[in-house]
């Protein structure tokens, strides 16, 4: 699929996709606490995003079972939401989701501290958040895509963190996974020259380890080989002349 520009109709109708998604993972936000089960909280993700008008995205994605896809400490992404998997004080949990709002997507994920977390759960959590941020300081037209992969692995990097690299961010639009791929690591290769109304999918998935996974036998559940915590931080950006537009976020907080 080639990389798609959008007009200014579509693009606000990813924004309006974008709003609601986060006002999604606010209601997530304030929902999560120790003894819920994941399935709980994927049942409430998805009457959050139903009530809304949306349509929840990754709900029978290839196959995959569930709305909000629950990934807790050493999980990277695609947990399945389970009645039996409870939700532990010190945990962290990752939820990713998305919505599609008259026929466009967004997609944004979040790390939670649930309760009293560790140093080094708050730590990994925050620079996570801050690779993103570094990223997007190169996502502008005239700049290269692989801009933002190598800031966001260099900043990781640096911090002594890990960062995943059989998983990366993705184009969206009228699709979830659309051109073109997005590494969190430095590339040998500019990759291909940002333009104004390219709408990205950015997101850092970091871990405390190193940057080594493994799928479990659901073949979604995605953990670091070595079992050290992951954290994961995304969301929709819009491509501008000058500073890129978070779909997904209405006010930067670090």
């Amino acid at each position: 699929m080639a990389v798609t520009i959008k007009s200014k109709k579509e693009i606000e109708l990813m924004r309006e996709a974008g709003k609601m998604l986060e006002e999604v993972h606010n209601k997530l936000a304030d929902f999560i606490k120790p003894g819920i089960s994941t399935l709980e909280i994927d049942q409430f993700g998805e009457k959050a995003i139903r009530d809304l008008g949306c349509v929840p995205n990754f709900l029978n994605y290839n196959g995959y079972p569930a709305s909000i896809c629950v990934s807790v400490n050493q999980e990277v992404v695609h947990g399945i939401p389970d009645k039996h998997r409870l939700i532990q004080d010190g945990d962290i949990v990752s939820l990713d989701a998305g919505v599609i709002y008259k026929g466009y997507h967004s997609d944004a994920a979040r790390t939670y501290g649930v309760g009293e977390i560790s140093k080094e759960a708050k730590n990994l959590m925050q620079i996570t958040k801050e690779c993103f941020f570094e990223g997007i300081k190169y996502a502008r037209e005239g700049n290269h895509l692989f801009d933002i992969s190598g800031a966001i692995g260099d900043y990781a990097k640096e911090h002594g963190y890990g960062v995943v690299r059989d998983l990366c961010g993705h184009g969206i639009g009228t699709h979830l996974h659309e051109a073109p791929e997005i590494p969190n690591f430095r590339m040998n290769r500019k990759g291909m020259l940002l333009k104004a109304g390219m709408t990205l999918a950015i997101e850092p998935m970091i871990t405390a380890g190193g940057h080594e996974v493994d799928w479990l036998d659901d073949d979604w559940t995605v953990v670091t080989r070595d079992g050290s915590l992951a954290a994961h931080y995304e969301n929709t950006v819009l491509i501008t002349e000058g500073e890129p537009k978070l779909l997904s976020l209405s006010e930067k907080v670090l």
